[in-house]
């Protein structure tokens, strides 16, 4: 008998220790996520719809403000996202408490309703973007099929719709640990369809034919209007913001680090391979996107057909361009999802249509688990911005909105004011 409870006891440690292994210090389910999956998800979520705009924003600044706005915006992004990091835990960044969401970090509601709103947004523009993109599939096969002067009206709610319900199945994804194969892949799509714009600009400007520059973008009188130049130098710099707002779901993304090493610091090399390989290819798609069609360069480099051939091609990049937009979605997304499902689960954690998961077993290999609640919201919230989406298909305006919106308070002042609060730092002009 002695021996039997010996042996239970033994086996009882045994056990503690393996579920031990299997959670993290705050109980929740060990994060695996590493620098390179961090990475991922930062390309992801920055070379995204912006990059598509960069052309047309260089030729609203021009060849000097253009690319030093570029670069400012690159480090301002970088040391706030790098003091953001360190907020990821309270006092001691090994050990402290976590801090899994922005709003969770200082408290401030404000904050949380800018991020939220621009999550919501992005997921808004991020429609728009990819039902523009698969029209534009169509659309390229039919001027190569007619001719470039034909008549080829495509409609693109049905590709928006179409997109709408691939993020339905998508979001049912229970939380954003789920997400590195997705973002991956998309981080893959974003590099093939920069690649692609970037070579079918350099093979113009190789070639001479390229539209006319000027050192300060647009000209008075010739191109636009003097209200026109301010608004649309205006348009060009939320353009440029929206390209670089990641910090809103950065602590997010830090939240899926596995420890040791320390997060904050794989944070950080995170960040500084995402800045800089975003930034490299934003130079290279507006410099060489603004050589190729000058104060002429489309809203959308590839869907505004500055380029109708090769039509194959252009095809590859705006299936590529869809094929990232989905994974994009997503990576924006989660956060939101979370937030109000941990928030109500907070309030009535006896609600059994909150907590309770539903097994689908569809073979021995192959199964998931269905939440009822988080299959009906979380499929409203993608038919509502579907919805949103059908009715302003205003690429570059919702781009600048979004981009004017978010990148102050959530890229600049929240990050500043949540690393003053977490040190203590006496501060004169943010309070």
């Amino acid at each position: 008998m002695r021996a039997f409870e010996a042996e239970m006891e033994e086996d009882g440690r045994f056990m503690a220790g393996k579920i031990d292994e299997e959670l993290d210090d705050d109980g929740r389910p060990r994060r695996t996520g590493t620098v390179w999956t961090a990475s991922s998800h930062i390309v992801t979520a920055v070379i995204g719809s912006g990059v598509l705009s960069l052309a047309w924003a260089m030729a609203q600044l021009g060849w000097i403000a253009g690319p030093v706005a570029l670069v400012l915006f690159a480090l301002i992004t970088f040391y706030t996202s790098s003091l953001l990091a360190d907020c990821y835990r309270t006092e001691d960044p090994i050990s402290g408490m976590r801090n899994y969401t922005y709003m969770r970090g200082n408290k401030i509601w404000l904050c949380g309703l800018c991020q939220y709103v621009n999550l919501f947004g992005v997921s808004i523009g991020y429609t728009i973007t990819a039902g523009l993109s698969a029209a534009a599939v169509s659309k390229s096969n039919c001027f190569h099929k007619k001719g470039h002067e034909a008549a080829c009206i495509i409609s693109t709610n049905v590709f928006m719709v179409g997109y709408g319900v691939i993020q339905i199945f998508l979001s049912q994804l229970p939380n954003f640990h789920k997400l590195w194969w997705l973002s991956i892949v998309a981080a893959v799509m974003s590099f093939a369809y920069s690649f692609i714009a970037v070579g079918l600009s350099a093979s113009r400007v190789i070639s001479g034919n390229t539209g006319k520059t000027a050192i300060t973008g647009t000209i008075v009188g010739v191109d636009v209007s003097a209200s026109q130049k301010v608004w649309n130098t205006f348009q060009a710099l939320g353009d440029m913001a929206f390209s670089y707002s990641y910090s809103m779901i950065l602590i997010e993304i830090q939240d899926t680090l596995k420890s040791p090493p320390a997060e904050n610091k794989e944070m950080k090399k995170a960040s500084l391979i995402g800045v800089v390989t975003t930034t490299t290819f934003y130079i290279l798609c507006g410099c060489l996107g603004y050589s190729t069609f000058g104060n002429q360069a489309p809203g959308n480099i590839l869907t505004g057909f500055g380029f109708y051939e090769p039509y194959w091609l252009i095809d590859v990049g705006n299936v590529c361009i869809v094929a990232h937009l989905v994974g994009a979605y997503q990576v924006y997304c989660q956060p939101l999802f979370a937030a109000v499902e941990t928030w109500l689960v907070r309030k009535c954690p006896d609600l059994q249509i909150l907590t309770h998961e539903h097994p689908i077993t569809i073979n021995k290999n192959l199964g998931c688990n269905i939440n009822i609640f988080r299959l009906l919201w979380r499929t409203t919230f993608v038919v509502i911005s579907t919805v949103l989406a059908m009715l302003m298909p205003f690429f570059n305006d919702v781009l600048a909105l979004l981009g004017a919106v978010g990148f102050w308070p959530l890229t600049v002042y929240f990050p500043v004011e949540m690393y003053i609060s977490r040190n203590h730092i006496a501060s004169l002009w943010f309070h």
